[in-house]
């Protein structure tokens, strides 16, 4: 009897196949590198199907995103790095080590313990890994800018990092007091516009007053006290 493939076995034959020496010409000619912009579209095409509770389209968008995969999983498979496989395997090995209280006999009473103890599980993985982290995670460059400072900000916060000189907390927690997303994007709207009027590019400010705020709270960090 014929064994039946699943829909994922399907989709990993037809890029093999688009792949292969007979395929797709303009398949067979990508890497890794080439098809980045397009990863980044689908994941901005995804994110406004998510936005707009669009479901036809976030499935369709979910499948964008998964081809992407699957071709990166093909391409290293033909390089004899890894396969579809070895992505599998290696994100739901993980899952079920991050999640002791699932998996295992942990006991952990809410939400603020889970987070808590994958932030050390995660943190013992990074020490036995190939490089430990530093102060602060490596954030890709490709993160927008505002997404770049609240990553930044959320480490500052969540290290109880010295950030005294870098980081105005009394100012931060006056401006967040009342704030709501109508008022903070008619703000962050407001800023970007004066950034035009001024020949300020807002993206470039941004990132480099975090990258700022990165460096002085790390030199802080470095410096003995006294």
């Amino acid at each position: 009897m014929a064994v039946q493939m699943s829909a994922i076995d399907d989709l990993r034959k037809t890029m093999a196949k688009l792949r292969a020496p007979d395929g797709c010409p303009w398949d067979r000619e990508q890497t890794h590198q080439s098809i980045c912009d397009c990863l980044v579209e689908e994941v901005a095409e995804l994110l406004d199907a998510i936005d707009r509770n669009d479901f036809p389209h976030m499935r369709e968008e979910l499948g964008d995103l998964l081809l992407h995969v699957v071709m990166h999983a093909q391409l290293a498979s033909e390089a004899g790095q890894f396969d579809f496989d070895d992505v599998a395997r290696e994100i739901n090995d993980k899952l079920i080590r991050r999640h002791p209280h699932v998996f295992g006999t942990l006991n952990l009473p809410n939400t603020e313990a889970v987070l808590n103890q994958w932030d050390a599980i995660k943190a013992a993985e990074k020490k036995n890994g190939p490089a430990a982290e530093g102060l602060f995670k490596r954030l890709p460059p490709q993160l927008s800018a505002l997404l770049f400072a609240r990553e930044v900000f959320k480490q500052v916060e969540k290290k109880k990092l010295p950030a005294e000189g870098a980081v105005d907390g009394a100012a931060v927690a006056a401006q967040a007091k009342g704030l709501d997303e109508q008022s903070a994007g008619k703000k962050l709207f407001e800023l970007a516009a004066a950034c035009r009027q001024a020949g300020i590019d807002p993206e470039s400010a941004l990132r480099r007053h975090a990258r700022l705020v990165m460096d002085e709270v790390e030199q802080k960090a470095q410096t003995p006290a006294r």
